[in-house]
């Protein structure tokens, strides 16, 4: 950057020089010249200054300012050019006005004071000695640019570990006040030192960087440079070694910068940061069950190795102990949850992927501690601790050890931001997804369903709304990761069933989304879905009657193999009445995927003896006279069908 620096300098430097050659030797105004070759000496003894301690000097300031000092020694250039003439012609035809010398002595004088300011917001601490700044000349007409320099300067200049914490700390004051801020903030270069201090500063200000950051990534094209600037490298790095603290923070970057340009969702990735944060979601979640391991699982079918007894203790079975880099055998921080079945599936699925795993992993973490804590004071408290004890299974290349110390509150908001960063990096990406529902994320999310706190179960119930909705649109996802036996889809769909039994959660709308997503993967024998969603069509806010419908329309359509399983069993509880009611009396939104449910229950079922007493064919004769809803394409194609076979059938019924 200095060679750069130079360059830029070294116009303005040659031109200075001129101005001041061509005052002295001026034969008009010769006063007025003197005085602008004075303050033109002055002006370049400063350029030159600069050129000496190019290494210091800020690039984006250092640019505006000579851009602008060199207009300025081109007019007064062109200034003393005219006083150099010496015959009483040329002094006839040159005219120059009485206030040209005032004005370009000013802008010289305005040039000097940039410069200045450059030179001193471009030294160290110790040099400025606590001077202030003040504001610079060519930032009177927009001082908030002259404050950005100013801390992104810091940023930059060898300045304390504090100072650079507090100079981030007024960036992110600046971002969040102010889109356009950040804007400024990434365009004068404040991105790389932000970074620079996430690697190398102290705990406050890794925090205020990443948040910096995080608040910086306001749009794609913002995302977009950040991205460009190395943030992935350094943000996986961090949510790996440092404190967990700053990894909550740096978490919620993720999230911000993945929620407003998607298409960072792969570098990420890419980065390994969602085994990161899976890792993170994976801590103190689900507990490593060694005893839960099953000898001889080769020999035994998938039914009876997830139905094997979770006592069994003997030597064969402790060979099998489970090394995963994803999960620790930390406490269940939501208590004890022996004997639930949600317990019952996570504890057998860990054994199961312990023994297929046994020979990669073995016991090689054993006697191998972790790496040292960022946390101050957690190493020594931590050695107290593992005396005489076994040492936590390090997950690969992560710093875990001393995370347990951490305090409770901080535990819980790294786990909801890990949530909320892997929901905004899954949504619409099919790879994303695929890391995730391979590792034990899934599992993780169950458990979190149920007993975490609420923020984490909101943010978990996001994410798994948006695999489930990369699942429904492809098969070979929803193959891999909700089959029926799997036992972590399981655990989810069970949380799934809880929360729409229970009916007045605020997780209830993604829980209804997420079961309708899952409507090709539940079997004949599967009974337990369609009731309690058929439930929710009736006396419920329009967001619920909506989403119930949308979801019931799933299992109802022509594409779902067993939509004729499923348009039974809603008949059978009734869904028929509730239909009608939102037909006629629900708001427009939820009378489409009323009208769209009622058109797959007359095709599917135009037996239906219930389907005849409730008078559906008269609500669908009603509904072909409503422009609104045979505008529809869906409805539009579906309508007459369903009429068509529903009349058929009754009219053989009245025969």
């Amino acid at each position: 950057m200095a060679s750069i620096v130079k360059e830029i300098l070294a116009g303005p430097i040659q031109m200075a020089d001129q101005v001041s050659k061509l005052a002295e030797e001026a034969q008009n105004f010769r006063e007025e010249c003197l005085e602008l070759k004075s303050k033109t000496e002055k002006l370049a003894a400063l350029l030159r200054q600069a050129a000496r301690n190019s290494n210091d000097l800020y690039e984006r300031p250092t640019r505006r300012i000579i851009d602008d000092t060199e207009q300025v020694l081109d007019k007064a250039l062109v200034l003393v050019a005219k006083c150099r003439v010496n015959t009483a012609i040329k002094r006839l035809f040159t005219i120059i006005p009485a206030t040209a010398f005032r004005k370009t002595s000013m802008q010289l004088e305005n040039s000097i004071g940039d410069v200045q300011w450059l030179l001193r917001v471009s030294a160290s601490a110790d040099e400025r000695d606590d001077e202030y700044l003040g504001l610079p000349p060519i930032a009177a007409n927009e001082p908030i640019l002259c404050l950005i320099w100013e801390q992104v300067a810091i940023l930059l200049s060898g300045c304390s570990i504090e100072e650079r914490s507090d100079a981030a700390a007024s960036l992110v004051s600046l971002a969040r006040d102010n889109d356009r801020y950040g804007k400024l903030i990434i365009e004068e270069g404040g991105v790389p030192p932000l970074l620079k201090l996430l690697k190398e500063g102290e705990m406050e200000g890794q925090e205020n960087a990443a948040r910096a950051i995080g608040l910086l990534g306001k749009d794609p094209e913002s995302v977009e440079h950040i991205v460009n600037a190395g943030v992935c490298s350094v943000f996986a790095k961090s949510l790996k070694e440092g404190h967990m603290k700053v990894q909550t923070v740096v978490a919620w970057a993720i999230s911000e910068l993945a929620a407003n340009h998607p298409k960072c969702q792969d570098h990420f990735s890419q980065n390994n940061a969602i085994r990161l944060l899976v890792s993170h979601l994976a801590f103190e979640t689900i507990q490593e069950h060694s005893k839960y391991s099953i000898a001889n699982t080769k020999h035994k079918s998938f039914h009876s190795v997830l139905m094997a007894s979770n006592t069994m203790d003997s030597d064969d079975d402790k060979k099998h102990m489970h090394q995963d880099e994803d999960y620790k055998p930390y406490a269940h921080p939501m208590g004890n949850q022996t004997g639930t079945q949600i317990s019952n599936i996570i504890s057998n699925t860990m054994a199961m992927k312990g023994v297929g795993q046994q020979q990669q992993h073995g016991n090689n973490q054993n006697g191998k501690s972790g790496n040292k804590s960022n946390s101050p004071g957690n190493a020594k408290d931590a050695k107290k601790q593992h005396v005489g004890g076994n040492a936590h299974v390090s997950i690969s290349g992560t710093s875990i050890k001393g995370r347990e110390y951490e305090d409770p509150v901080t535990k819980a908001e790294m786990k909801a931001m890990a949530a909320r960063a892997l929901w905004q990096l899954c949504r619409g990406n099919l790879t994303v997804c695929h890391s995730i529902t391979e590792s034990r994320a899934l599992l993780c999310f169950a458990v979190l369903l149920e007993k975490g706190p609420e923020d984490v179960q909101s943010y978990s119930a996001m994410a798994l709304m948006e695999i489930t909705a990369m699942a429904e649109q492809h098969p070979e996802l929803r193959r891999c990761a909700f089959k029926p036996t799997s036992p972590a889809a399981k655990a989810v769909v069970e949380q799934f069933l809880k929360i729409i039994n229970k009916g007045d959660s605020e997780l209830l709308v993604p829980c209804v989304r997420a079961i309708g997503n899952l409507a090709r993967t539940f079997r004949a024998t599967e009974t337990r879905i369609i009731p309690p969603l058929v439930k929710l069509l009736d006396e419920r806010e329009p967001q619920v009657s909506l989403e119930a419908a949308i979801a019931l329309n799933k299992f109802a359509c022509t594409d779902n193999y067993l939509h004729e399983n499923h348009c039974n069993a809603i008949i059978e509880e009734g869904g028929a009445k509730h239909l009608i009611q939102l037909v006629y009396f629900g708001e427009q939104a939820v009378q489409m995927p009323s009208v769209t449910l009622l058109c797959y229950l007359a095709l599917h079922v135009p037996k239906s003896e219930a389907l005849a007493q409730e008078e559906v064919l008269i609500v669908l004769e009603w509904c072909t006279k409503q422009a609104h809803l045979i505008g529809d394409p869906t409805i539009q194609s579906l309508l007459p069908e369903a009429k068509g076979k529903l009349e058929l059938y009754q009219s053989r019924a009245r025969r």
